[in-house]
């Protein structure tokens, strides 16, 4: 850090006898006047450096001192380069959005695989091979810009793609439903998810009061908050989940008629999640570990992918279910109506400012081109409407489309003009349409054949405030997605309600929640009667009963569609001087062919010196890089290595922790002190697999590509003891 310099001031009383003090060296005393083309004088520095200038373009001479009366003397109103400068930085903030504050963004592509056009008119979906240039930003819900990325939250999945014909934004999560039917409802759900307004906290987290209290009265969620209370809150990582357009949409071919659409993300890589005590050590470790996650893949050249898929049906389709399809809480079953896949959506370059881009992109529901439509869903039509508002709030006045990452790249002409920071306006004498000025003066005109038309739908009955009966079911498909998951997966989401409940300060909001379980699964509702200690109430009054026989289905577990292999996965591998050189070597050598990442893990981040004397140097010092932060573990120490291990707290938790959490752990032939000193070495399983040698390896790589060894997490837990 450069010394702070000081100025000798005279003590006699005259500002005139004051010399001012010397700054020190700068860049701009460099600086050489040079002619560039055309004639015109500017400064560039000596060796290259830019000049420093004002937003007017103006050089600055100083940059260290603001513009005084004298080196003791008031500071100048006249000062207009500290002026701006303040300014700015006074104002360098804007408001953060109410929800899906924090967020991580990058630019790709979509590609079509498989044209639409049978269906749909859009231009995006026509032509076979066609990139159509991307912008995706994922996100959490309820905290704000500074929460850690591991909440257990929905994340935001928004995509917007520029065609040729405007933006579409597919403003999309990482769950197909929703806690709520009608967006009236929505200032309430954020309200309650939110800090407290009275003790604004807790952050980032739904196990409160306010939440459960809102839930419990809100019989519609229930289907949602299955979803959020299972492991599909805390993913692995942007890579590892799904996105979805939660709502029914329309597609509209060239004659207007209308295929209804439900939109898909898949991720090539698998879906993927954590646990929950490796989430909170998470973000105690690296609150950026998304962010982290997704950096690090595209600057290595592996880039994130997802599959565009779609169901589509028809409105004889949409009125053979039980449920109606324009209801936000409710799925398709992708074994009653397969997902087609027709397109993929690559991220490959990341972002050039953060602020610029990631927290500038505005996302609007209702931006989509001819051939895509909206359905009735009232949170849709709700949506519609908002967007607009937050985007006026957030970005300072209605030409927010002017900011490069908003605006389209397809032709843009209109007659708005004016407003806060107008980039551009219309050319021409006329300001407004109709007009009988010639083309060059009279902008742009309407094409009744090329322009975005809606599905002509007939009115459907009187103005009224009211639920549709086929809304009324809010149990059955909670019920199927418990039912579709793993018995380890059912196991999380009993232990997220029972965590999230005891936190809930009011046995009456705790006792209304298991009522509610009870029309889900009697089973689930004693799990969590038993974790709370509580004695299990009548169940609560259905609109609709359960329906009991909606058959699983195996789209929903994260388990049943993990990944094929351990690529893109990351290996935490634990050395100390003197570990085995050639173990290391074949170690190594085996992740870069199975496409994984690895990171090396020391006592000093100086690095060790493996047993033929090859210095290697650390990516992470052990008390900063913890198990946590990998997906699996190699513990390849020395003898004499493991013995200091075995007496280092940081060693022996991460350890500990790559047990606790299920990993899959490889144990070097000199690490048995470190695990008993653990705690673990009595309880080893088959998770944990020798690397004593080289030939080892094989082995351990392909055990690696299962997501967790899940059995140990019935002897590691007491909430799974039928005795606790």
């Amino acid at each position: 850090m450069a010394k702070a310099t000081s100025s000798k001031v005279t003590k006699k009383p005259a500002a005139s006898s004051a010399k001012p003090a010397k700054s020190p060296a700068r860049p701009e005393d460099r600086f050489a006047e040079d002619q560039g083309d055309g004639g015109e004088t500017h400064q560039v520095a000596g060796d290259g450096i830019a000049v420093l200038t004002t937003q007017q373009g103006i050089p600055v001479a100083d940059d260290q001192n603001s513009l005084k009366q004298g080196v003791r003397g008031p500071t100048l109103l006249e000062d207009f380069h500290f002026r701006e400068k303040i300014f700015h930085f006074d104002h360098e903030r804007i408001p953060e959005r109410v929800v899906h504050a924090r967020g991580y963004a990058a630019h790709g592509f979509f590609e079509l695989t498989d044209s639409l056009s049978d269906v749909s008119r859009a231009d995006i979906f026509q032509r076979v091979g066609e990139r159509t240039p991307a912008f995706v930003r994922f996100s959490t819900v309820a905290g704000s810009k500074g929460s850690p990325d591991l909440a257990r939250d929905v994340r935001g999945f928004s995509v917007k793609m520029y065609t040729k014909e405007g933006n579409w934004d597919l403003v999309g999560n990482n769950i197909p439903v929703f806690f709520i039917q009608d967006a009236i409802k929505f200032p309430d759900l954020i309200h309650a998810a939110k800090p407290a307004p009275d003790r604004a906290f807790p952050q980032a987290q739904t196990a409160h009061d306010n939440f459960w209290d809102f839930i419990t009265l809100t019989p519609e969620s229930m289907h949602m908050v299955m979803w959020i209370m299972s492991d599909r809150t805390l993913p692995r990582s942007f890579r590892t989940m799904e996105g979805f357009g939660v709502h029914t949409f329309r597609l509209l071919d060239d004659d207007g008629a209308s295929t209804f659409v439900k939109f898909h993300w898949k991720p090539k890589a698998g879906l993927q999640s954590v646990v929950w005590n490796e989430a909170v050590k998470i973000n105690g470790a690296d609150p950026d570990f998304h962010r982290r996650d997704l950096w690090d893949a595209i600057n290595a050249g592996d880039f994130p992918e997802w599959e565009l898929g779609v169901q589509l049906f028809d409105e004889e389709f949409a009125n053979s279910f039980d449920f109606d399809v324009l209801d936000p809480t409710k799925i398709i079953p992708e074994e009653i109506l397969p997902v087609r896949i027709v397109g993929r959506l690559v991220l490959d370059r990341l972002v050039d400012n953060f602020f610029a881009e990631t927290e500038q992109v505005a996302f609007c529901t209702q931006n989509v081109p001819p051939g895509i439509d909206f359905s009735n869903d009232p949170l849709l039509q709700g949506r519609n409407f908002s967007y607009l508002d937050t985007q006026l709030k957030r970005l300072g006045g209605p030409n927010f489309t002017h900011i490069p990452i908003n605006a389209a790249k397809s032709p843009v002409a209109n007659f708005q003009q004016d407003g806060h920071m107008a980039m551009t306006n219309p050319k021409g004498r006329a300001n407004y349409e109709p007009n009988t000025w010639a083309p060059e003066l009279g902008g742009p005109r309407e094409d009744p054949v090329r322009g975005f038309r809606s599905f002509a739908a007939e009115p459907d009955g009187p103005k009224l405030r009211a639920r549709p009966e086929s809304f009324a079911d809010h149990y059955s498909q909670a019920r199927q997605f418990l039912v579709s998951q793993t018995a380890i997966e059912q196991k999380h989401i009993g232990d997220a309600l029972v965590f999230e409940l005891s936190k809930v300060e009011r046995p009456d909001i705790r006792s209304r929640m298991l009522s509610h379980l009870l029309n889900i699964d009697t089973g689930l509702a004693q799990t969590v009667a038993d974790g709370l200690g509580m004695q299990s109430p009548e169940a609560a009054k259905a609109a609709r009963p359960t329906n009991l026989e909606l058959a699983p289905s195996d789209a929903l577990s994260i388990v049943k569609n993990g990944p094929p292999n351990f690529a893109g996965r990351k290996m935490g591998i634990l050395v100390t001087d003197g570990t085995d050189a050639k173990l290391f070597a074949a170690l190594t050598k085996a992740l870069d062919a199975e496409g994984a990442v690895f990171e090396v893990i020391a006592p000093k981040i100086g690095g060790v010196t493996l047993s033929d004397g090859t210095p290697l140097p650390a990516k992470q010092k052990i008390d900063g890089g913890p198990s946590v932060l990998y997906d699996a573990v190699a513990v390849i120490p020395s003898a004499k290595g493991a013995e200091l291990l075995a007496i280092d707290k940081p060693s022996k938790d991460f350890v500990s922790d790559a047990f606790a959490h299920c990993k899959f752990i490889g144990l070097g032939a000199e690490a048995a002190p470190l695990f008993k000193k653990a705690g673990v070495y009595d309880d080893l399983d088959d998770g944990c697999l020798p690397l004593a040698s080289a030939k080892d390896v094989g082995r351990f790589i392909e055990a690696c590509r299962g997501l967790r060894f899940w059995p140990r997490e019935l002897t590691v837990d007491l909430d799974a003891r039928p005795d606790a």
